[in-house]
């Protein structure tokens, strides 16, 4: 299988769907766009496959050697400048608007996604030290992670300490001289490999006298090579990768045990900004590490089901119905249904990804736009990694027996997208911030303005508009009910879900009413803007009533989950 980058499909969305399509040039757009997703069709999916069979390898000196042909592809990638796509042209970025980020973010993942998770947990980095750095710390390390010379990771995770992090048992002691840090961190992606010359470890940590739980946690940087003042690299700090994870997917992803402090005194670390302030920090790089989670599932979605439709092009099996003999089984009605499926959910997944994007720039500025940008992210890392459960199922599915077959691909696009619900915040978590700290804290506010908008640009579609009313029926449910607060995290899922579902028939019918209006023009793909219609069409008949399942449960669906005992669960 060949993938292809879907850059007609990122175009269409970015000039007929944003608010301010003209926030970067056309020919500036076409040519990052184009050259973006040429690297990735010709650099990065060739590897995806071999790197799956030949995962990396930890050496006895503690050094990780990555799969075969990843570290050149990670040259040229950071030799072009496509980590800081959207990073502050000051310390060498593009300065890009963000949605153009996420926009060469889908390409980067979905022709390999275990190659992309390192320039993901750079960005993350990016993000935190722009955000709350120092102007020294910016003018060392911003332009070294934007260039690839250094990379980034989050140091989380313990074995001890999971979604819970006020357990963490990592110590920072200082020195007098020095910050120490002494502890074992777990499912660090990239902790450790042969990509760049050094390694930035942003890692939680609990000073010395610390009152307990989240507020005595502070955030240090930790190089793996200590730096010097006139900013050259140093000595070796005092840490190791001790073992890489044996994982059911991304397997070409290193995801280190990392140590701290086993040698020598401690590893040396530099507080990030103030201390106890550790889990604040980190939020900041989670709130754009989910948005960037979401848009994995999108991106792996639309490798899947590119997969399927090439083979569904060429497979004969049996006789359709009302076709002749040696038809592929494309031509099967039911293949059609799930390969409309995988079109439908994967376009409206992608819309809402860089409709976000767009906020997401704006909130930077407005205000009034940062609750809508916390509001969509649950949604955008729930919804959309649950639907690339769907999708990478249903990739398997068309295949039929070769999809169970691991020389074929469509396997491993499955098991690597397994992880998309569970890390960076399971869906469960997800959902109970939609729930309880996105919608019942501002009272419903935001929730309700996404209604409205949605209501009034969608007049004209009778079924979105009962779902928006089924909405509101919901929301008042839950306004109504917040006290009963164990109940409403039984179905914060289905909120969420039924939510997403929603807001994907909205996006859909604008597209197709764009599409609808562009199709007489001789100048314009019919093909392409016909595919749009037909997937807005089967959208509201084959995915839109799914909201009013989950909704229908949000009414009438919590008593029988929380008054279950757990011995008849």
């Amino acid at each position: 299988m060949n993938y292809v980058s879907p850059v007609k499909d990122t175009k269409f969305i970015l000039e007929n769907l944003l608010n301010n399509p003209s926030a970067i040039e056309n020919d500036l757009m076409n040519s990052i766009l184009e050259e973006a997703g040429k690297l990735a069709n010709e650099n990065l999916a060739p590897l995806n496959h071999e790197g799956d069979k030949n995962p990396p390898k930890l050496r006895q000196d503690n050094e990780v050697e990555t799969s075969p042909g990843f570290k050149n592809a990670f040259k040229k990638i950071a030799s072009g400048g496509w980590i800081g796509v959207s990073s502050n042209p000051d310390y060498d970025g593009m300065g890009l608007p963000f949605r153009m980020a996420a926009a060469v973010s889908e390409y980067w993942q979905g022709a390999n996604m275990s190659f992309a998770l390192c320039n993901l947990l750079s960005q993350g980095l990016i993000d935190a030290l722009t955000l709350v750095g120092t102007d020294k710390e910016k003018e060392l390390y911003l332009p070294k992670l934007i260039n690839g010379s250094w990379t980034g990771t989050m140091n989380l995770t313990e074995p001890q300490s999971g979604t819970d992090l006020s357990t963490i048992k990592t110590k920072a002691i200082n020195d007098g001289k020095n910050w120490r840090i002494k502890g074992q961190k777990i499912y660090i992606t990239y902790g450790e490999h042969d990509f760049s010359e050094n390694i930035i470890h942003l890692v939680l940590a609990k000073t010395e006298g610390a009152p307990e739980g989240i507020k005595g946690i502070s955030t240090f940087i930790i190089p793996k090579y200590l730096i010097n003042e006139d900013g050259s690299l140093g000595e070796r700090n005092d840490l190791k990768c001790i073992s890489l994870e044996h994982k059911l997917g991304i397997k070409a992803s290193p995801t280190a045990v990392m140590s701290y402090g086993d040698d020598n005194e401690g590893a040396i670390g530099y507080m990030l900004g103030e201390e106890g302030k550790g889990i604040e920090y980190m939020f900041i790089m989670m709130n754009r590490a989910r948005f960037d989670v979401g848009l994995q599932g999108m991106a792996i979605a639309e490798t899947a089901r590119q997969k399927a439709i090439q083979y569904a092009k060429t497979r004969v099996q049996g006789i359709p119905l009302n076709k002749t003999k040696g038809t592929p089984i494309i031509g099967h009605g039911d293949v059609k249904r799930q390969l409309l499926i995988m079109r439908s959910l994967t376009e409206a997944m992608r819309a809402l990804i860089l409709v976000s994007a767009e906020i997401m720039e704006e909130a930077e500025k407005e205000k009034s736009k940062m609750n809508l940008e916390a509001f969509l992210i649950p949604i955008i890392k729930g919804w959309c990694t649950e639907l690339a459960q769907e999708v990478t199922s249903l990739g398997v599915q068309i295949h039929g027996g070769m999809g169970y077959i691991e020389e074929t691909g469509a396997a491993q696009i499955m098991r690597d997208a397994r992880i998309l619900p569970i890390y960076e915040g399971t869906n469960a978590i997800q959902a109970n911030d939609l729930m309880f700290r996105k919608t019942l804290k501002d009272s419903g506010v935001t929730a309700q303005q996404i209604l409205t908008i949605i209501k009034d640009e969608v007049q004209s579609d009778g079924e979105i508009l009962k779902a928006v009313y089924k909405c509101e029926e919901v929301l008042g449910f839950i306004l109504n009910n917040r006290d009963d607060k164990e109940a409403l995290s039984c179905i914060s899922y289905d909120f969420m879900m039924g939510f997403g579902y929603l807001i994907g028939a909205w996006l859909m019918q604008k597209s197709k009413i764009k599409a609808e209006e562009k199709i007489n023009n001789q100048n314009e793909d019919t093909n392409f803007l016909m595919s749009k219609i037909i997937s807005s069409n089967f959208y509201n008949k084959h995915i839109l009533p799914r909201c009013f399942g989950h909704f229908d449960i949000v009414l009438d669906g919590s008593k029988i989950i929380s008054e279950t005992q757990e011995e008849f669960v």
